[in-house]
């Protein structure tokens, strides 16, 4: 009771639970992971009341898992994996600090969701890059910092974009600045006062501080708001769709597409990842996954200010002679889908429930970072496991995404499942855990590595665990941020 009297004076009496019901709630999530109870769930509403956190949990050794999208949480990295540790909840901080058009910059706190966001950025004439139809409680800074692929990755200068600068609280208590940010005076207002804005990540110095913080899920320090490279709001915004047979059969369509610097959003989808997006039941997913094709690429095409008809015109022509060259068809619509209606499914968060939910209540997935012309043997793989196990192959939804240029691709196996029935959850955490160290074994790259994929990749690079134990030992020197996570 002390202890959560010390928390009280630091937040308020209203920002700290212990209520079983809210705690349960963070207790696990639908990654398999080990179902611990947290000790309270504290909600700060600032960085100054972040950082009093931290040093409270310096002083009483008390492990802290940052969180800030709402539920559900998916993947592992907000369950607490030791006990009596405090849920850092900063879904409440939700505002949204600079917008500015001419600089195209956002900055905003933990709490903001894509939804407020994107409405915000609208009323300016600006949009942001997005992961893939966003749930409705996802937090952009929590996506952002996990390097979720974008739609937009042919217009992706750096691997980690939109992110540039952040403010962050690390594990030892210290806060600061990074990127340009940090050159400064540690004042927004002030920095805005001398037109700066957030925009170059690196430094401050010689380290850049920020990729420290990408795809750690916590385990470093607290983020308290970031600057996000935005884009210009399209004219014209059009979707392309090019069905094929085999996944194989685009690649070398996708490969000409990206070289070439081609369309906005780019992908590759088999017919039953494209059936969980667009159905709207499961009986209607269901319908679809046998009316749609086996293979799509997905084609997005923007004009923007600058002559945006002729923009769109002139690329409409030269991808569909692209893809005529390798026997394919570039099309408004196939059956079961138009190009129009896909689209407005892939830039908008979920409304109400997530649609990978759809089909049967639950999902699992499984991704990594990869090169196109290596998906087909991980696909491959992935189907034989799938039937091994008694799990329908035709069930198995995957998700292939250009990144960084096409210099790398996000590929994602998604086995959605009935929560409700034990037989299938085991059949499901059987098939997780065999798929992800096979595919391990055949090279995939586990970049953003929750729950047992740490151990797969850090593995077979003894020398980057070590390294990163000596980064976890200078920041997080009590190890109180999210411990347990990255198998340190």
């Amino acid at each position: 009771m002390a202890m959560k009297n010390e928390l009280v004076e630091i937040v308020g009496k209203e920002n700290v639970s212990g209520d079983p019901e809210i705690l349960e709630s963070y207790a696990g999530d639908r990654n398999f992971a080990s179902h611990l109870k947290p000790w309270f769930i504290v909600k700060p509403k600032n960085a100054d009341q972040v950082q009093e956190i931290i040093e409270w949990a310096k002083e009483t050794d008390t492990p802290l898992v940052p969180v800030s999208s709402g539920a559900p949480h998916l993947r592992g990295g907000s369950a607490p994996d030791v006990p009596q540790a405090v849920i850092v909840d900063l879904s409440g901080m939700k505002k949204i600090l600079s917008i500015n058009r001419q600089q195209r910059m956002a900055v905003v706190e933990p709490g903001v969701t894509y939804g407020e966001l994107q409405t915000a950025l609208a009323n300016e004439g600006m949009t942001l890059s997005t992961p893939l139809a966003p749930r409705a409680t996802k937090s952009v800074v929590a996506s952002v910092l996990e390097i979720e692929p974008r739609l937009n990755s042919i217009h992706q200068w750096m691997y980690m974009d939109p992110l540039r600068c952040v403010e962050v609280v690390w594990g030892d208590g210290n806060r600061i600045y990074t990127g340009e940010a940090g050159g400064g005076v540690r004042d927004l207002q002030k920095q805005w006062s001398q037109e700066k804005w957030q925009v170059d990540p690196l430094g401050p110095m010689m380290l850049d501080f920020y990729r420290l913080l990408t795809a750690a899920q916590g385990s470093m320090g607290i983020v308290t708001w970031v600057s996000l490279k935005c884009e210009i709001l399209p004219k014209i915004h059009k979707l392309y769709l090019v069905p094929a047979k085999e996944s194989e059969d685009l690649n070398d369509f996708v490969y000409r597409v990206v070289k070439l610097r081609f369309s906005d959003e780019l992908m590759i989808m088999n017919g039953a990842y494209l059936a969980s997006l667009l159905g709207e039941s499961a009986s209607r997913v269901r319908e679809l996954q046998g009316e749609l094709p086996s293979w799509v690429a997905l084609v997005g095409i923007a004009g923007r200010e600058l002559l945006p008809e002729e923009r769109v015109a002139a690329q409409e022509a030269d991808i569909a002679e692209i893809a005529q060259q390798g026997g394919l068809k570039f099309l408004p619509a196939v059956p079961g889908a138009r190009g129009e209606d896909v689209l407005k499914k892939i830039i908008n968060p979920s409304d109400g429930k997530y649609w990978r939910e759809t089909l049967k209540g639950a999902f699992k997935d499984i991704f990594f970072v990869t090169q196109l012309d290596k998906t087909p043997k991980f696909i491959q793989t992935v189907y034989q496991l799938a039937e091994e196990a008694g799990y329908p192959s035709t069930d198995v939804g995957v998700y292939i995404q250009p990144q960084h240029q096409g210099s790398s691709y996000h590929c994602e196996f998604s086995l959605p499942y009935d929560p409700e029935n034990p037989k299938e959850v085991a059949l499901i955490k059987e098939l997780y855990l065999s798929a992800s160290e096979k595919l391990s074994g055949l090279g995939a790259f586990y970049a953003r590595p929750y729950g047992i994929w740490s151990k797969l990749q850090l593995n077979k690079d003894a020398r980057s665990a070590v390294e990163l134990k000596k980064l976890k030992g200078i920041f997080d020197p009590k190890g109180i941020m999210n411990p347990g996570k990255l198998s340190i």
